[in-house]
């Protein structure tokens, strides 16, 4: 797909022009972040990886990983497959399904597999109640000391930390889909404090997002 250099109508479906725009113009900064916060060694699962966009892009930085990409929706997996085939990245996974809603579908419980789970904007076009899928996902497939990073744009106590976000915000509501709209980090931590799951650590990124950090307790 041939990203846009301006900014395209909102649109969450993981192919759309507006996602790969998006994703185009975030997946810097992220993998700064990940170069922070990776193990040299070990096994990464993205979670609602969609396209692959982000996934291919920084399985090259980290030799030593091996990327698990997953997506409830396995009408994207022949995407995420050709990204990972033009640019040869041999330790990027074949795509698994994963419903964050569906359990059955989920690694086996007890059989701890990852070093790292993460998931990219998907927050602010999904009910806040997939925080407890991917907690309690974390809560048995996280390897110890393992840790979950979530990326996007969030309010804190009820307020937006940006003007910009409040705007943001409004021209997502504006479209009237349930479940659409900033979510509170505080909620995200309620929901996962239920699986033992807990925030580590809030990363400031650019254009006024941010990534974070949950372990267990």
């Amino acid at each position: 797909m041939t990203i846009p250099e301006d900014r395209p109508p909102i649109d969450p479906y993981p192919l759309s022009p507006y996602v790969a725009w998006a994703g185009k113009r975030n997946r810097g900064p992220i993998l700064d972040a990940f170069k922070t916060l990776f193990p040299a060694s070990g096994d990464v699962l993205e979670l609602a990886t969609g396209s692959g966009q982000h996934i291919n892009f920084f399985a090259p930085e980290f030799p030593g990983l091996r990327f698990q990409p997953s997506d409830y929706d396995t009408d994207v997996f022949p995407a995420i497959r050709r990204n990972r085939d033009e640019v040869g990245n041999t330790n990027v996974l074949d795509p698994v399904k994963i419903d964050l809603t569906d359990p059955s579908t989920w690694p086996e419980a007890n059989n701890p597999l990852y070093d790292v789970i993460f998931v990219i904007n998907i927050f602010q076009v999904a009910p806040v109640s997939i925080a407890d899928g991917i907690a309690a996902l974390a809560a048995h497939a996280l390897k110890p000391g393992g840790f979950v990073a979530i990326y996007g744009p969030f309010k804190i106590d009820g307020a937006y930390t940006t003007a910009s976000n409040e705007e943001f915000d409004k021209e997502i509501l504006a479209a009237k889909v349930p479940e659409w709209g900033l979510k509170d980090v505080r909620d995200l931590e309620k929901a996962a404090s239920k699986h033992g799951i807990v925030l580590k650590q809030r990363l400031d990124l650019p254009a006024n997002n941010f990534i974070l950090v949950f372990g267990r307790e």
